[in-house]
Parts: C-alpha cells; sequence; structure tokens
C-alpha cells in the first residue's frame, strides 16, 4: 500500500519520522460530508528513509499490505466473528436477551487479541514504512 507522507524530522542515517494521513473507508471527501470530524488527523511513524528525503519533503511511502490485511481481519473479522458464533451458538436459550448477552460478552472477548496486538507493535514502533521516493 502507498500514501504520501510528510518527513516531520530525520532520526538517523538511514531512517526518518513521517506523517501519514490517516485513512478510512469513507475516503475523506469532507468537503462533499464533513461529518465525521477526523479531518486533519495523522500517524507519526518511523520510516526507512532510502531515497534520503529531507525534513518538510512530501515523499511516497510503502507498508506491508499483507501485514495490513492481517490487522484489518484481527480488528474486525474476529470481534464479529465470535459474536456470531456466541448468538447462534445459544439457540437453545429460551430468553433473547441472554443470547444478546453471550454475544455481546464474545464480542468484546473478540477485541481483546486487537489491543494485545495493538500494544505489541507500539513496543516495536508502529506499522514500518519505506521511503520509496520523492514527489
Amino acid at each position: 500500500m502507498t500514501q504520501v507522507a510528510t518527513v516531520e524530522k530525520i532520526l538517523d542515517g538511514t531512517h526518518a519520522e513521517i506523517s501519514v494521513a490517516r485513512q478510512s473507508a469513507c475516503g475523506h471527501d469532507c468537503a462533499e460530508c464533513a461529518g465525521c470530524g477526523v479531518t486533519g488527523n495523522a500517524i507519526h511513524a518511523r520510516a526507512l528513509n532510502t531515497a534520503g528525503a529531507a525534513v518538510g519533503q512530501k515523499v511516497m511511502v510503502e507498508s506491508s499490505t499483507r501485514n495490513l490485511l492481517g490487522i484489518v481481519l484481527l480488528v474486525y473479522l474476529v470481534p464479529v466473528v465470535l459474536f456470531l458464533t456466541g448468538y447462534l451458538a445459544t439457540g437453545f436459550l429460551a430468553s433473547a436477551g441472554l443470547r444478546y448477552l453471550v454475544a455481546v460478552v464474545a464480542f468484546a472477548a473478540g477485541l481483546i487479541p486487537a489491543v494485545a496486538y495493538d500494544r505489541h507493535l507500539k513496543k516495536q514502533g508502529g506499522l514500518s514504512f519505506t521511503i520509496v521516493r520523492l514527489l
């Protein structure tokens, strides 16, 4: 996955801190919508600076699509699958309220791996980016 970023500072001879605009499913066409209120959010990350970018330059960065898809599966798919499993597995219960309670607890349990992986990723320095070219 490639994105446009801004070099914030040079960390050492081969790494830079970059600022990448946060992406979402809506595409952030805020001129049309302006309903979500997240305009201007950015992620600060460490990037391999093989292109020799300087502070303030706009650059094209690349991140591993495979890693990103794994994170998406962990954050979105696991909780939803556990919610449905919790709901369907308790079909023998007469109380619909109890079925929903079990499903919500299963959903919350599905968030635990996502939170744990997020903490692990922060300890490692976040997602890995590579500056592929200057803009």
